[in-house]
């Protein structure tokens, strides 16, 4: 079995099936072998063939996935391709891809396309998907759509230090949160991974167990879920339940609780997720093998605690409201620090294997919460 540096699969797209000659380019870089780029227009119909067969999988490379139908950019997509398709050319910013090797032929008419070796669309992903999702809803023809490309072609020995860098560059004339902007580091790769592999017992003990789906890129479990028909959607529900759905924000604010800060995570999620980018930045390069899949259920089971320290919090007869955030990030944080202030640990993996939290660490948490609101409402 040989695996991907890049940690997922390689995508590997022929034009000369979908483009009679393959797809016309100019070559423009100058030669070298550390970098290669290809200018194109590349039909609408194309671009959303290629997303129907490849889905978000063809984002992984993008610091988002599709954000759905209904904001305001994707509107006027869609707005565009439904009246004025002749001038998507002109409204739209076009794509940023990159791919490790591009196979071209030249004949009298000039340069073509005839295969992409693991393409990754790195800035572009709403106009890729809101064309397969115009064109499938919407009926919309995309006969009269085309699309500039500008194709990076990148060697695997570079992928992993320039790809973010494209994909950030790319996106950065837009409002991306700081988050998405890491969504592309291994660590996150690999969680990602283990989410969609690791089964987690069944809280009530039936025979049908699921999944806990990791977001990596904003928009993720939207996107995957709205791709599929009435009854895959069904299934795909059973297997990944909305509750059981976290993101990069989520397991920053997780696993920064259980580490004492909850000054940091008070401070918002995007400044949190900030301060815990840098720290697993520096872990993963002292210990990447460190997290793995037992790093990844604990991580699950620390989701667990904070969910259910949330709904306990707001169902005791002290809680007035507000301030919720935060009770509950000190409450965690406090029974965390007595923890090991005592020489004692938390059995995350019971944690896991119930899918629930002991009633006796509830009720430890219910006091910290209470001691913690007394504090947090006391002007002095």
């Amino acid at each position: 079995v040989q695996e991907s540096k890049s940690g997922r699969d390689e995508l590997e797209v022929d034009f000369t099936a979908v483009v009679p000659g393959g797809l016309p380019c100019l070559h423009a870089s100058v030669p070298s072998d550390a970098y290669g780029a290809y200018l194109c227009v590349i039909p609408g119909h194309v671009l959303a063939e290629i997303y129907d067969r490849f889905g978000s999988r063809i984002l992984e490379g993008n610091v988002r996935s599709f954000l759905g139908a209904r904001g305001r950019t994707n509107k006027a997509i869609r707005k565009t391709v439904s009246l004025e398709p002749t001038m998507f050319f002109a409204y739209n910013n076009g794509i940023t891809a990159t791919a490790r090797e591009v196979i071209t032929e030249r004949n009298a008419d000039g340069m073509f396309i005839s295969e992409i070796k693991d393409l990754q669309v790195v800035n572009g992903g709403q106009t890729t998907a809101s064309l397969f999702h115009t064109n499938r809803k919407d009926k919309a023809p995309l006969d009269k759509i085309f699309v500039q490309m500008k194709l990076s072609v990148i060697p695997p020995e570079l992928a992993e230090a320039v790809v973010p860098k494209i994909s950030e560059y790319a996106n950065s004339q837009n409002k991306v949160n700081a988050a998405d902007f890491f969504a592309n580091h291994p660590f996150h790769l690999r969680m990602k991974e283990f989410s969609r592999v690791t089964f987690a017992p069944s809280r009530d003990g039936a025979f049908r167990e699921s999944k806990w789906f990791y977001e990596r890129a904003r928009g993720q479990y939207q996107d995957e879920r709205g791709r599929l028909t009435t009854s895959e959607q069904k299934k795909f529900d059973l297997e990944y339940p909305r509750k059981q759905v976290f993101s990069k924000t989520d397991l920053a604010k997780y696993a920064t609780v259980w580490d004492e800060l909850p000054h940091i995570v008070s401070r918002g999620a995007q400044k949190n997720f900030s301060n815990f980018a840098s720290e697993i930045g520096k872990a993963w390069e002292a210990r990447s093998d460190l997290f793995n899949e037992a790093y990844f259920r604990h991580l699950v089971s620390k989701a667990i605690v904070f969910r259910e320290t949330e709904a306990l919090v707001t169902q005791q007869s002290w809680y007035e409201g507000g301030y919720r955030a935060n009770i509950v990030a000190y409450a965690i944080a406090k029974l965390a620090h007595d923890v090991r202030m005592s020489n004692n640990g938390v059995d995350f993996d019971a944690v896991w294997k119930a899918q629930r939290v002991r009633t006796n660490m509830l009720a430890a948490l219910v006091l910290a919460a209470e001691r913690v609101k007394d504090v947090i409402t006391d002007p002095t």
